[in-house]
């Protein structure tokens, strides 16, 4: 019988990764842990909870990629029928998931990886935790990706060369594009998975993120935007659209006339209230996720630049 391991990553989550490190109680086979220059004891914390530490070299550039990569390479003696549950520090796994996910995994052959429901432990505590929640909230059934948490299969992985260090965001479907093309599936249960604590209480942290999402949509549109996958062409298109070319062109027709540009700015409340109406949105996740599309037009655009200048765009983080 094929045994689970955990590969948790982290940097200063404190009394998050104690939970996190505590709930991995359920896997029967080794817990690592990957810290990322933690300064409040990390490390400590994880060597007394009984996981093996990698401390990543900080004098390189840093991904969560790079980071879960390095726990992977500490499995590197188990075998690929093996499998290994991926964790952010800031989550928790739910009791009885590892359970139904192996189960799921063992009696499909097909799946690569498999996921289920995250949910935030504080909705209540901001809008932008609630649209966290509502994020996460994604169809049951055979899945495009996963997120951060996941159950994979560790020869699965393997075999598609793990996450690309380089990616500053958006790595987890990135590599669920490369497991289906080849022709492995992603699955999501209808079962509870992990708690997440977003812990985003000021607008700011909520725009980094917003901007953080466009930078991953531009690069994985540039990566496999190609027909027949065209990953994150969509969501590039709708950023650029409502984020860069709809402000300019309000710009420049207010320079002839400040009543039209006025009339034109009006699409930005319509399309909200269009989506108000969708199942499950409301106006005030709507109107969010329309002034998210500046935010994401600025890192889909800082992605671009970047990549005509030659320079790497380092992380961009909320926390």
């Amino acid at each position: 019988m094929s045994r689970v391991h955990a590969v948790v990553i982290g940097r200063n989550e404190g009394a998050r990764l104690s939970a996190c490190l505590a709930s991995l109680d359920q896997i029967d086979g080794r817990l690592i842990y990957v810290d990322s220059g933690s300064t409040d004891g990390s490390v400590a914390l994880a060597e007394a909870a009984g996981a093996e530490v990698v401390a990543l070299d900080m004098d390189h550039p840093f991904t969560a990629a790079r980071a879960r990569n390095a726990g992977l390479d500490r499995l590197h003696d188990m075998s690929d029928a093996d499998l290994v549950q991926t964790v952010d520090g800031d989550c928790a796994l739910r009791a009885g998931w590892i359970d139904t996910a192996s189960t799921f995994l063992r009696s499909h052959g097909d799946v690569a990886v498999v996921c289920g429901r995250r949910r935030e432990r504080a909705p209540e505590a901001s809008i932008y935790n609630r649209m966290c929640d509502a994020e996460w909230d994604t169809p049951v059934g055979e899945a495009a990706a996963c997120g951060g948490d996941a159950l994979f299969r560790l020869g699965a992985v393997r075999a598609v060369g793990g996450y690309r260090d380089d990616l500053i965001a958006g790595e987890e479907p990135e590599l669920c594009v490369r497991l289906r093309a080849e022709g492995w599936r992603v699955w999501r249960l209808d079962a509870e998975m992990t708690w997440h604590d977003a812990a985003m209480t000021r607008f700011a942290q909520w725009w980094a993120r917003s901007k953080r999402a466009g930078f991953a949509f531009a690069e994985g549109a540039a990566l496999h935007g190609a027909p027949p996958e065209r990953h994150w062409v969509a969501e590039t298109r709708r950023a650029l659209i409502w984020g860069a070319a709809l402000p300019a062109v309000v710009v420049i027709t207010a320079a002839a006339s400040l009543p039209v540009a006025l009339m034109l700015a009006l699409v930005w409340p319509l399309q909200a209230l269009r989506l108000s109406r969708r199942p499950g949105i409301g106006w005030e996740r709507a109107t969010f996720l329309m002034l998210g599309k500046f935010a994401e037009a600025q890192g889909a655009l800082a992605y671009y630049f970047g990549r005509l200048s030659g320079r790497r765009r380092g992380l961009i983080e909320y926390k």
